[in-house]
């Protein structure tokens, strides 16, 4: 009798699934908490305004900060769509143009990620004055140098198409995104992880009988062009300047090689980012109930809060529903042996367990609609 093969289960230790297990936790983590971060260091610069009536998600002064709406919740997966079959027809033509569009952004969020390390390090030898460069603006020595180090990475990443830099700048979109996109309210998140769930499955199991071809699949592993190579071509350098290139990966993914090398392992940075936002949400709600709190003496905003489920926080609940999604893909696509709707999976491990634990403790209905609306709220860092 033949032993039955567990090749899909020794799978799920592999290296490459370990790694990409771990980064994606760890930048949700730490995307939730800059953002956590930057909404208190916003409100503490507000202090000496209008301490009348605030909304918690919506009091921060950095105008780069954006709060998704219901309609934009709604029209989101359609937009993404349409950017898909975009890349899917046209790539050849919009290919240079995107490859550029891409690299300019992961310069700017790998900067941004950068940021407290670059501060940690001038700290002792740099004031906190910030250097004028005329229309440009004003920059700190900190800024100066993880944009300068961002812009470094960028353009080793073009000449030699490393996947570990491709990683390194998809990481530094993951943090970005979590961090400047704000979910206002458990009904918007519903909408937006609902409809992204839809658009993932529809793209990946029955856009093949349409199209003939996996679309999801074929973007995201499709190479584009070097622009080096392509600006060489186009000025008739000779074969030996800028030919030598070679085409990139982009970084709308996270790849990981198994030990052997015989494999990547890949998780598309919509299926950090997109859960992240609602990991986020959940966090600055912690926050707020915890402030809340204290300030009312032990009462938060749904009154006393005895019991152990109380103590529960809705961070780390999702954040295990997410863990346990992810895993669940994980062994789906090892099983089935090809590409799974990541969101599939995700999005009920995180919003079920969520929605019932709200319902549980009596925040649902504040949390649906208007979590954040206090009164002269401050908030402080939460530890978790």
């Amino acid at each position: 009798m033949a032993e039955p093969s567990y090749s899909w289960a020794y799978s799920l230790v592999d290296s490459s699934q370990v790694s990409t297990f771990l980064i994606s936790i760890l930048l949700i983590v730490y995307g939730s908490f800059r953002s956590l971060n930057m909404d208190t260091e916003n409100q503490e610069k507000d202090k000496d305004g209008n301490p009348t009536t605030t909304s918690f998600s919506n009091s921060n002064s950095n105008n780069s900060i954006q709060t998704i709406d219901s309609t934009q919740a709604l029209f989101l997966p359609i937009g993404a769509s349409v950017s898909l079959l975009v890349m899917f027809f046209f790539f050849d033509s919009v290919q240079v143009v995107f490859t550029i569009c891409t690299a300019v952004l992961a310069t700017i969020a790998f900067a941004f990620l950068l940021l407290p390390m670059c501060q940690y390090l001038t700290k002792p030898c740099s004031p906190t004055n910030k250097i004028s460069f005329g229309c440009c603006g004003r920059f700190t020595l900190a800024e100066l140098l993880s944009f300068s180090l961002s812009v470094m990475l960028v353009l080793i990443w073009v000449l030699t198409g490393h996947w570990l830099l491709m990683d390194a700048l998809a990481m530094g979109l993951c943090v970005a995104m979590i961090a400047f996109v704000r979910l206002p309210s458990l009904k918007v998140s519903c909408l937006l992880l609902s409809g992204l769930l839809i658009y993932d499955v529809f793209w990946v199991f029955f856009s093949a009988y349409i199209f003939n071809s996996n679309v999801m699949v074929k973007v995201a592993t499709q190479p584009a062009d070097n622009p080096l190579d392509v600006l060489s071509r186009k000025l008739h350098l000779g074969p030996g300047v800028g030919r030598d290139v070679p085409r990139l990966s982009l970084p709308g993914k996270l790849v990981f090689p198994s030990s052997t090398g015989s494999h990547f392992s890949m998780l598309g940075i919509g299926d950090i980012v997109m859960p992240g936002l609602l990991l986020c949400f959940v966090l600055r709600y912690d926050n707020y109930k915890k402030q809340a709190s204290s300030e009312a003496g032990g009462t938060g905003p749904a009154g006393p809060s005895p019991g152990r489920m109380q103590r529960v926080s809705y961070f780390h609940c999702t954040l295990i529903g997410y863990f346990i999604g992810l895993l669940t893909a994980t062994v789906a696509s090892r099983i089935h042996r090809a590409a799974q709707p990541a969101l599939l999976y995700l999005v009920p491990f995180t919003l079920l367990p969520l929605l019932t634990m709200a319902y549980l403790k009596g925040d649902l209905r504040r949390m649906w609609s208007e979590p954040f609306h206090t009164k002269g709220t401050s908030t402080r860092f939460l530890e978790v």
